[in-house]
């Protein structure tokens, strides 16, 4: 079942953001994940939000998902994420 993520950050540094998604791509495109929205400024229309980038992404299941994130590839580059900004994600299962 195709599960999302939803990850919210709040960018304090951006240089070193930006050096983690110059290599970001290279890493996800190996499990068949696919990005579906990117956005610096979502308008907000219900609530209070206080970060400043939201991001989608999909897998078709939760195996490939974990796997990427735990990949040692991935970690090694999410170093520079945890650093730059603080980040929520959440994994939603789809509905079919």
């Amino acid at each position: 079942m195709t599960v999302y993520a939803i990850v919210q950050l709040k960018i304090r540094d951006r240089p070193t953001y930006d050096r983690y998604l110059s290599r970001f791509m290279a890493i996800f495109e190996k499990f068949n994940g696919k990005v579906l929205a990117a956005d610096d400024a979502p308008k907000v229309l219900e609530g209070t939000w206080d970060a400043n980038r939201v991001v989608l992404m999909s897998f078709p299941d939760k195996k490939s998902f974990f796997a990427w994130a735990g990949s040692p590839a991935y970690r090694e580059i999410a170093k520079d994420r945890i650093a730059a900004a603080e980040t929520t994600v959440l994994l939603a299962e789809g509905l079919a």
